[in-house]
């Protein structure tokens, strides 16, 4: 009989790893606060350059009818029609290209004859596909939509992570999720990407993965703060870090060459959404060292907050 051998699997740092983060707790704690006013100063300044959904306007599919959408062609084109805002990307295949111009003085009539004015300026060698027209009552909604569910999802994060653990680690999972939202949406506003509903889309599964790996270095914290009654906060912290180290970066890796493919192969459409989840899962992964493990430190944590270890029961012992 075959029998296979054992496979107990790899860890990426090694047992007994002391990486001693702990040491640059106040550096990196200072720098986040500094990015995030930052990233404040920079949208009130600067704003963001809202897509169609979030500003109004229409958008055109087209496709050409024989070899690729010279997309700068189209553009020299439609600069002098006097319609505003007019981005032109590529779309899926080489033959498709993606219009979008913004909402137009005078109501819908206008809008029509703006899109009328874009499909005869490309003419016949453009064959139009699909039309979208997003209107300013539409527009304004969806702002305060993404808005609120961003919120609420915060919201409900602290909730959960209060309930499972306790208030000091909420606020430590709290903190590190508005730096990694705030910090993104100054990216965006400073480099003047278009945000859309996939930006807020991107922001929300940021969030998601954020306090995945908050979580489960709280919960090493915890354990650890029951099992060593006398060690040190700063020495107990680097442990459990350095405990949860190998998930960490093997997570953040696997993620991150996904997302790399995406970026780089899945073409114009997504590429601010792929974007937006690369940066949010690299500053999502530090923040959870750097910002919601120091924050307990700070709170002077005590072991009694976190309590005692269920005890097991007889009957569940001899079962």
């Amino acid at each position: 009989m075959f029998l296979a051998p054992d496979f107990k699997g790899f860890d990426f740092f090694p047992h007994g790893t002391q990486l001693p983060f702990m040491r640059f707790k106040g550096l990196c704690f200072g720098l986040s606060l500094l990015f995030m006013a930052l990233s404040l100063v920079i949208i009130g300044l600067k704003g963001f350059n809202f897509g169609v959904d979030f500003k109004g306007g229409s958008l055109v599919e087209v496709k050409a009818r024989s070899g690729a959408a010279d997309v700068a062609a189209m553009r020299e084109k439609l600069s002098g029609l006097g319609l505003g805002d007019v981005q032109i990307q590529s779309f899926g295949t080489e033959e498709d290209a993606l219009i979008r111009v913004e909402q137009q003085q005078g109501g819908e009539e206008e809008q029509q004859a703006a899109l009328n004015k874009v499909v005869s300026a490309l003419g016949e060698g453009y064959e139009q596909r699909r039309v979208e027209v997003v209107g300013p009552a539409v527009s304004s909604e969806l702002r305060t939509t993404g808005l609120i569910a961003v919120l609420a999802s915060i919201l409900a994060i602290i909730v959960y992570v209060w309930f499972r653990f306790e208030w000091q680690f909420a606020l430590g999972v709290v903190v590190a999720l508005a730096h990694d939202v705030l910090v993104t949406a100054g990216v965006f506003s400073l480099f003047h990407l278009e945000f859309d509903l996939s930006t807020v889309a991107a922001l929300l599964t940021i969030l998601g993965y954020s306090v995945n790996d908050s979580v489960v270095v709280a919960d090493r914290i915890r354990e650890n703060l029951r099992k060593f009654k006398k060690m040190p906060i700063n020495e107990l912290l680097n442990l459990s870090i350095n405990e949860t180290l190998s998930r960490t970066i093997l997570t953040g890796i696997t993620t991150i060459a996904v997302l790399l493919a995406l970026y780089f192969l899945g073409g114009a459409v997504i590429r601010n959404f792929v974007f937006a989840m690369l940066f949010g899962v690299i500053i999502g992964t530090y923040s959870s060292i750097f910002i919601s493990a120091p924050i307990l430190d700070y709170l002077g944590i005590k072991r009694d907050w976190v309590g005692e270890p269920a005890k097991t029961s007889p009957a569940r012992s001899g079962a």
